[in-house]
C-alpha cells in the first residue's frame, strides 16, 4: 500500500473529523507550549533573523496548525517589541502534510487568522506568509538553509510504511490477529517496528539538518514508551484494543479473518533511550531537551473516555480502515472500540506517554 496516497487525517469538519476530534492533540501541544516559546524565544535571541522560516510537517487538517502558529508569532513579538518597526520582521511559514491532506480546510480559516491578529494588534498585523508542501517527510521537503525552527506535533510515531520484515517469503504477515506488536506476536515484529523507526527518524533528522540554519531549533511531540517492553497499559494496549475490536466483528461474520491478518499500523513508539541513541547516531542536532509527560484524562458531560477515544482514533486511521476493510464496518467497529475502552479503564488506569523533543542545529 502506497501510503502516501492513503493515508490522512479526517477531513472537513463533520461529527468524524479531525477538526472536530483533535481537542487531546491540542491539549497535549497546551502542556508543553512554555517549551515551544521558550525555544523559539531564545532562538530568535541567538540569530535575531530579518525573516524567519518555520515548518509545521504533518499539520493535518485542523484548527491546531494555525493555533501553534498564532502562539510562535506571539512567542517572538514578546522577545522583540519593537520588531513591528522598520524593518519588519518577516514570518515565512511552511504547512507540509502528505499530499492527501485537507490543505483546505486549513486555507479556508486564513482570513479568520489574520483577522484576529490584526484585532489584537489593533489593525496591525506582522508580515506572515503561509503556503502548503505535500510530501512525506522523510526525505527533503524544502530549499537548503531557508528553516530556522521546525516544529511537529504527534506526527513522527507515524512510520514511512509497515516495516516489510513483518512479512514473510510469501508476503503474509508473521503478526496474525493483531495490528501492532502485542503479548502474543514474535520477537521479529518489534525488530522489525523499531528497525524501521531507526530507518525514517534518522532519514528525517539528516533531511531537516540540511534545511535548517545552523542554530536552528526543532520541537517535536510525538508518542511514546516509558522502557524496554514494547507491550505495556500505555499507546500499545490502545492498538490491543483496535485487534479485538476487529476481532469481535469476526465473531459477527462483518469482516473475515484474512482481513485482520492483512492489516498492520505502520506506527511506533519508541522509548527516550531509542531517540537519544538516533539523535547521537545521525550526529547533525544537540539534544537541548527530552522530557516524558502524560495527558490528564478529562470527560466531557454526556460522553465517556472511551467514546471520546474512539472517535479521535476514529478520525485518525478512518482513511486506512476503509480503505482495507471498506467503510460499512466502521460506526459498528468503533462502538465496539469505545466500550472496551470503558470496560478496561473500569479495571486498571491506560497510561500514554508523550515525548517533547527538543534539538538544536549543530
Amino acid at each position: 500500500m502506497d501510503l502516501e496516497k492513503v493515508f490522512h487525517m479526517t477531513g472537513g469538519v463533520g461529527v468524524t473529523s479531525y477538526a472536530k476530534n483533535s481537542s487531546l492533540q491540542k491539549k497535549a501541544s497546551d502542556m508543553v507550549k512554555h517549551i515551544t516559546t521558550e525555544t523559539i524565544q531564545e532562538l530568535f535571541l541567538t540569530t535575531t533573523p530579518k525573516s524567519i522560516g518555520i515548518a509545521d510537517l504533518g499539520c493535518s487538517s485542523g484548527p491546531n496548525s494555525l493555533a501553534t502558529i498564532k502562539d510562535i508569532v506571539k512567542a517572538v513579538e514578546e522577545t522583540n517589541p519593537k520588531m513591528l518597526l522598520h524593518p519588519p520582521l518577516e514570518f515565512h511559514v511552511y504547512l507540509n502534510d502528505l499530499p492527501t491532506n485537507d490543505f483546505n480546510s486549513i486555507f479556508k480559516t486564513l482570513p479568520e487568522f489574520y483577522s484576529e491578529l490584526r484585532k489584537e494588534k489593533s489593525g496591525g498585523c506582522p508580515s506572515i506568509f503561509i503556503g502548503g508542501y505535500a510530501g512525506s517527510f522523510y526525505g527533503r521537503l524544502f530549499p537548503y538553509n531557508c528553516l530556522h525552527f521546525v516544529y511537529s506535533s504527534y506526527s513522527l510515531h507515524w512510520l514511512s510504511r509497515v516495516p516489510p520484515a513483518i512479512y514473510d517469503e510469501k508476503g503474509k504477515s508473521i503478526n496474525k490477529g493483531h495490528v501492532y506488536i502485542s503479548e502474543f506476536s514474535p520477537p521479529q515484529v518489534s525488530q522489525a517496528y523499531y528497525k524501521q523507526f531507526q530507518e525514517d527518524f534518522r532519514l528525517f533528522l539528516g533531511s531537516r539538518s540540511e534545511e535548517l540554519i545552523v542554530g536552528g531549533r526543532m520541537v517535536l511531540i510525538l508518542l511514546g514508551r516509558r522502557g524496554l517492553d514494547h507491550v505495556d497499559r500505555g499507546n500499545s494496549f490502545f492498538w490491543q484494543l483496535l485487534s479485538r475490536s476487529l476481532t469481535t466483528l469476526i465473531s459477527m461474520g462483518e469482516i473475515e479473518v484474512e482481513k485482520l491478518d492483512s492489516y498492520e499500523v505502520h506506527f511506533y513508539a519508541p522509548s527516550n533511550n531509542e531517540i537519544e541513541d538516533e539523535v547521537r547516531k545521525e550526529g547533525s542536532f544537540e539534544l537541548d531537551r527530552l522530557e516524558m509527560f502524560e495527558i490528564e484524562r478529562n470527560e466531557k458531560h454526556g460522553e465517556t473516555y472511551g467514546a471520546a477515544v474512539a472517535r479521535s482514533v476514529r478520525a485518525i486511521q478512518e482513511s486506512m480502515l476503509s480503505h482495507h476493510f471498506g467503510q460499512r464496518i466502521l460506526d459498528s467497529l468503533f462502538e465496539i472500540y469505545g466500550r472496551m475502552v470503558d470496560e478496561e479503564l473500569a479495571k486498571e488506569e491506560i497510561k500514554p506517554i508523550s515525548f517533547v523533543i527538543v534539538l538544536r542545529k549543530v
